[in-house]
């Protein structure tokens, strides 16, 4: 999930919420929204292989 924040930046949070913390972890602030997209896509193949 990419949400853009104040700043003008993009984070990146996990699809799914932490059972300890009840929230997405953050997996990275970036410049731009195709950096955001493309660092999900890693996350996502890094998760399968």
């Amino acid at each position: 999930m990419i949400r853009k924040l104040a700043s003008g930046e993009y984070r990146l949070y996990a699809r799914k919420v932490d059972p300890k913390t009840h929230k997405r972890r953050n997996l990275g602030t970036f410049d731009s929204l195709a950096q955001a997209q493309q660092h999900e896509r890693e996350v996502q193949y890094f998760k399968r292989h």
